[in-house]
């Protein structure tokens, strides 16, 4: 354990970090999954619900909880589900 009073606060920091990205991470995950389900389904709201996919991915990009590379790449395969309805 650290006993210099920036390293103790730096582990305060990481650990408020660290669960604020798992929550939001928690939510990228629902809205894509609700996305797939609508998706498979031949769902009404597809878009919208990619939409909402779309958006909670590149604010995680922003606020440095996923490389914009893999939201890039997991919007494209979004995008690709939706296409054959359009």
């Amino acid at each position: 354990m650290a006993n210099h009073p920036s390293a103790l606060k730096r582990m305060r920091q990481n650990t408020e970090k660290h669960l604020r990205n798992i929550s939001y991470k928690s939510k990228v995950k629902t809205a894509v999954k609700k996305f797939l389900k609508a998706a498979e389904e031949k769902g009404v709201e597809t878009t919208s619900l990619f939409n909402v996919a779309q958006s909670l991915l590149h604010k995680g990009v922003t606020k440095g909880i996923f490389h914009k590379n893999t939201a890039s790449r997991t919007i494209s395969r979004l995008a690709k589900k939706l296409q054959p309805e359009q």
